[in-house]
């Protein structure tokens, strides 16, 4: 995946977290060797070397940093398996995977035994799975004593604690204050939103993000209205569906976007506003990479890469998308909603459905796909897509293996490379990814081999995704142009 070490240097001054454990970096000056997003001083380019594995680095004579701890980083390091494996099983508790405490579950879902779970998350975290839930908790019932209004109950309730005696008698022995003393404003009648506030580094191109929502829309299922995104929510937790809507809008005086959760979504604050963060590409560092794209980004400062809210759903869409316009996708996708997803109550008119489920899609006849207009092959492909990902065989979300996730994506039937890397520029957030065979891509840059426009995007790496938004952008403005002096 990494061709040389100016990409690899790139990604270093960056620190992104996305590239943590794609590669690693040697100090010549200091023989120690680190994962890209260590928080060290700055390393000088005459003073690295690069490496693909920690072995690799430790061959050469390099050894491990203390401060980001190599040991820990995703995806390639052998010896790491146990702690790759805590570290997952940590980001779905954050989550909410263990919502009800349930290990079992959870251990069967990464395909190992609760008892491994336990001594390898031990080893890393210091404490069980429950306890790390139980902090997860008690953070977000913090975060919503301090930022709503909601009653003491039901916040108890919504970080997922039994009873209000056990949720008080956990929060006065760690914190050593009653939930009450977190309280902004005298406890009131539950509201029927809950408000939230997501730090960006700006700029922040925020037209063109909507611009583009709005055309690659899911009619029904999500919608720009005026200078905000809304869209319907919903979130398995265990066997409970949590259904509602959100809100989204940028602060007009903070760099921060609000977000509004209809209270029916008080249960799973954590995925959803994590799912924001991935639709607004929050993690972006807009600087280093327009630094690095150079005339490429200069007319558009602070472009994002827009997310997925849901996986499943954005591959659906993709799928639908070949070789029609964006506007018939758009449709399509709508009736889809339509017929086979639950009905949401909205305070929008442009709401009324949440996107079906991959076991009901799964499940659907060619006659019902056939009767909302999507062809045989558009059929089989949803369906097998639908069965990979109801099965878990598939997972469709940030932080999955690139490389074994677009090789399964491109096993499947009628998805080839532009779609694989089309969903993982969206849904796997790999800044990365190119699909170098779209037409508008090969248009703007004036090529009509895809060859080509793979040599041409070479020194945009490893940031290709916000290259091919920009180039995107500026062909959606060169149609408007032309359609203007029409």
């Amino acid at each position: 995946m990494w061709k040389d070490d100016a990409t690899c240097y790139q990604a270093l001054r960056a620190r992104d977290a996305r590239f943590d454990g794609q590669f690693f970096v040697g100090v010549t000056s200091t023989g120690i060797y680190c994962r890209p997003i260590c928080g060290a001083r700055p390393v000088k380019r005459e003073n690295c070397r690069f490496f693909p594995s920690a072995a690799a680095a430790e061959a050469e004579g390099f050894r491990p940093c203390l401060r980001c701890r190599p040991e820990l980083a995703p995806g390639h390091a052998s010896v790491d398996a146990g702690r790759r494996l805590a570290r997952t099983a940590a980001n779905l508790i954050e989550d909410g995977a263990l919502a009800e405490a349930r290990l079992d579950g959870l251990a069967a879902r990464l395909r190992t035994s609760d008892r491994h779970l336990r001594r390898v998350f031990a080893a890393e975290f210091g404490v069980s799975p429950v306890a790390y839930a139980q902090t997860q908790r008690l953070l977000l019932a913090k975060r919503l004593l301090t930022d709503t209004a909601l009653p003491v109950t039901e916040i108890a309730m919504a970080a997922g604690f039994g009873s209000l005696r056990r949720f008080n008698a956990l929060f006065r022995a760690r914190y050593r204050m009653q939930p009450r003393d977190l309280r902004k404003t005298p406890e009131a009648a539950a509201r029927t939103e809950l408000v939230f506030e997501l730090a960006y580094r700006p700029p922040y191109a925020w037209v063109p993000q909507l611009e583009f929502l709005h055309s690659h829309r899911s009619d029904g299922v999500e919608a720009v209205t005026g200078k905000r995104y809304v869209r319907t929510v919903a979130i398995r937790r265990e066997r409970d569906t949590h259904r509602g809507w959100i809100a989204v809008a940028r602060h007009a005086r903070r760099d921060t976007l609000q977000v509004t959760l209809s209270a029916s979504l008080a249960r799973v604050v954590p995925e959803v506003l994590g799912r924001v963060k991935h639709v607004f590409d929050l993690a972006c560092r807009p600087d280093e990479i327009e630094r690095h794209l150079g005339s490429l980004a200069a007319g558009t400062p602070g472009l994002r890469v827009p997310g997925a809210f849901d996986g499943f759903e954005m591959a659906v869409r993709a799928v639908i998308g070949q070789q029609i316009t964006v506007a018939a996708a758009r449709t399509l996708t709508g009736r889809l909603a339509a017929a086979f997803g639950e009905p949401v109550a909205t305070p929008f008119g442009a709401l009324t459905h949440a996107f079906p489920t991959p076991e009901c899609l799964a499940a659907a006849g060619s006659d019902e796909l056939g009767r909302l207009g999507i062809i045989r092959a558009r059929q089989r492909a949803i369906r097998a897509l639908a069965e990979a990902c109801a099965s878990g065989e598939l997972l469709l979300a940030p932080g999955v293996d690139i490389e074994r996730t677009l090789e399964h994506l491109r096993g499947l039937p009628g998805i080839g490379d532009w779609t694989a890397h089309y969903i993982a520029l969206r849904a796997l957030a790999w800044p990365d990814a190119f699909p170098h065979t779209d037409h508008a891509l090969m248009k703007v840059l004036g090529e009509t081999a895809p060859r080509r426009v793979l040599e041409l995007a070479e020194p945009w790496r490893p940031w290709r995704a916000y290259a091919a938004m920009h180039l995107w952008h500026a062909a959606t403005a060169a149609n408007g142009d032309a359609r203007a002096q029409k």
